[in-house]
């Protein structure tokens, strides 16, 4: 059985990143829980105890994904492309959420908040977030001006004041409400 989440959905820059994970019997479980719920160092800590106890796989879905097909297909395509990525394939992926991707292959199961309820999920929280927070520092670096390395990409006070100071990056979600005002409003300017 795999676990399947994702993250970052809510962000308005970066991709959207999954994971699905298939838990070993051995793997300790006391301490993975909704990623939510966990310190970034922490985090990252459990990712890669997980990654070490498990098969997993992540899969992204990219901006200009996102921008095209809208957040929840892109969310469900990185979501599918975690689980075709899987080394083996479980005979059912238990999915955080209402949702099942297109056209799977394998038997898929539902649940609301399972990355509170089912541990496989839980643990696919973890590795998806982790992988996204560090995909986002790494990018923060190259604009610091938006605190990606702070905010991994949410709609906090100081990102939105970097999108109204510095303008909008190729890493964007150019449909999102804030960043689309921006963009309009800028066209209203030339204009």
């Amino acid at each position: 059985m795999a676990g399947v989440d994702e993250v970052g959905r809510g962000c308005l820059a970066g991709p959207v990143f999954a994971a699905a994970v298939i838990l070993k019997n051995s793997i300790n479980t006391k301490n993975i829980k909704d990623s939510k719920k966990i310190s970034f160092k922490k985090r990252i800590f459990l990712s890669e105890y997980i990654k070490k106890n498990s098969i997993y796989a992540i899969g992204i879905a990219s901006v200009e994904e996102i921008n095209k097909i809208n957040i929840l297909n892109a969310s469900l395509l990185s979501m599918k492309r975690a689980l075709n990525k899987l080394k083996i394939k479980p005979s059912v992926a238990y999915i955080d959420g209402l949702f099942i991707p297109k056209n799977m292959k394998i038997k898929c199961k539902t649940f609301v908040k399972g990355d509170e309820k089912i541990t496989s999920i839980a643990a696919a929280s973890i590795v998806a977030k982790a992988a996204r927070d560090l995909f986002m520092i790494k990018l923060g670096k190259k604009f610091p001006k938006y605190r990606w390395n702070k905010n991994f990409g949410y709609g906090t006070y100081e990102h939105l004041y970097g999108l109204k100071k510095y303008g909008v990056t190729q890493h964007h979600r150019k449909k999102f409400k804030p960043v689309y005002n921006i963009l309009m409003g800028s066209a209203r300017e030339t204009l």
